[in-house]
């Protein structure tokens, strides 16, 4: 992922009228042969190095961006926010809810540093326009939502055990802390905050390969179904609750790496997925009128203008550049034209996951601290 948001970094002039540009300076990698790529595609490069500290003591070194296995989040984030370094960190923002409050902690103690993580779905131009559904109002009573993550790389039992399948270094969550806040994401952004949570987590694949010619366990959940309810209040509707269903699969076949959301109001229904990226399908209704799903080509309408044609596909490189250049607008002290992930939105997805173990647990619906009401308004 370092060398993705390098890349976007490297085409910045496909974006247009933007007030910040990023430059690679230093790199930190436990792989020398990573650290070769980016010098030798990046003049900029003047500092390589074993040690993440080295980049902190850089006083040239104004963000970093931060990728490294969940066991490591707590340290060398709180470390980078307090050295004053502006950080977009990745998902899940601590390999518990305990790691996330200590990141939340240093957050609070430095207000100058700009701190989110990195969530590339929602900047894709048609889950932009549900985000913009949602906040309208447009849905009308909202019947049920459904959001999903599915992988299917780990349908294969030979594939040789990793990092995401060891307790000690992914945690408990399993599949929830590797995919699970990219589903959070969009409905913890609009206001739609689970109250309780029913889950079943699928530990499919239960040992691996270790690549040396032994079998050890996997530990981890491969999947997992969150039911959860939402309460809203609403001008005309008053208060009310409905279902939201959230998914997080490693092991989804057919799935290469496919993002969904969709909303069923009374009024309006509308549905995404990165199956078919430029495609957005909505329904209007009005009362006693048919039904009929519609669709839409999207096409390159992005957050952040660029040199690409309306008329063009949009893809996960794309997503990438314009979550990076939203971090790097509200780094430089600007207001982004949409907000990374939030500190306290990962807070969220940590108490649903803490919950969702629970449920498991103990097969029951588990309630989460009170929140205050959504509005579809």
């Amino acid at each position: 992922m370092g060398r993705e948001f390098a890349s976007a970094a490297a085409r910045w002039m496909h974006l247009l009228e933007m007030p910040v540009r990023p430059e690679i300076i230093a790199v930190c990698d436990a792989n020398p042969d990573l650290m070769t790529w980016f010098s030798s595609n990046f003049s900029s490069v003047t500092q390589t190095s074993t040690d993440y500290k080295a980049l902190l003591e850089n006083p040239q070194v104004d963000a970093i961006y931060c990728a490294v296995p969940h066991n490591l989040h707590a340290q060398l984030y709180v470390d980078i926010i307090r050295a004053g370094k502006h950080l977009l960190g990745e998902k899940p923002f601590g390999i518990d809810a305990a790691a996330n409050a200590l990141i939340l902690e240093a957050i609070n103690a430095n207000p100058q540093v700009t701190v989110r993580c990195s969530s590339e779905f929602p900047f894709f131009p048609a889950a932009q326009k549900i985000i913009q559904l949602a906040q309208s109002g447009k849905f009308g009573r909202i019947l049920e939502v459904e959001a999903g993550f599915w992988h299917s790389s780990d349908l294969d039992p030979n594939k040789p055990i990793n990092w995401k399948r060891m307790i000690a270094v992914n945690g408990e969550y399993g599949v929830m802390g590797d995919l699970g806040f990219h589903v959070v994401h969009v409905p913890a952004r609009v206001g739609w905050i689970p109250r309780d949570v029913r889950a079943v987590l699928s530990n499919i694949v239960t040992t691996r390969p270790d690549g040396k010619g032994n079998t050890v366990p996997c530990e981890t959940w491969d999947n997992a179904h969150l039911l959860t309810s939402v309460a809203l209040e609403d001008l005309r509707y008053g208060e009310y609750e409905f279902p939201m269903m959230l998914s997080m699969k490693r092991i989804a076949p057919g799935e290469a790496n496919t993002w969904f959301i969709r909303v069923m109001g009374t009024e309006f229904s509308a549905e995404f997925s990165t199956k078919r990226p430029k495609t957005l399908r909505t329904l209007p209704y009005t009362a006693g009128q048919p039904q009929a799903w519609h669709e839409q080509d999207i096409g390159f309408e992005t957050v952040y203008p660029t040199i690409t044609g309306g008329i063009f596909e949009f893809g996960f490189t794309d997503a990438i550049q314009q979550m990076w250049a939203a971090f790097c607008d509200e780094a430089a002290g600007n207001t982004p034209r949409f907000q990374c992930a939030t500190p306290m939105e990962t807070a969220l997805s940590h108490q649903l996951f803490t919950a969702a173990l629970e449920s498991q647990r103990s097969s029951s619906v588990v309630k989460l601290e009170p929140a205050p009401l959504g509005s579809s308004e």
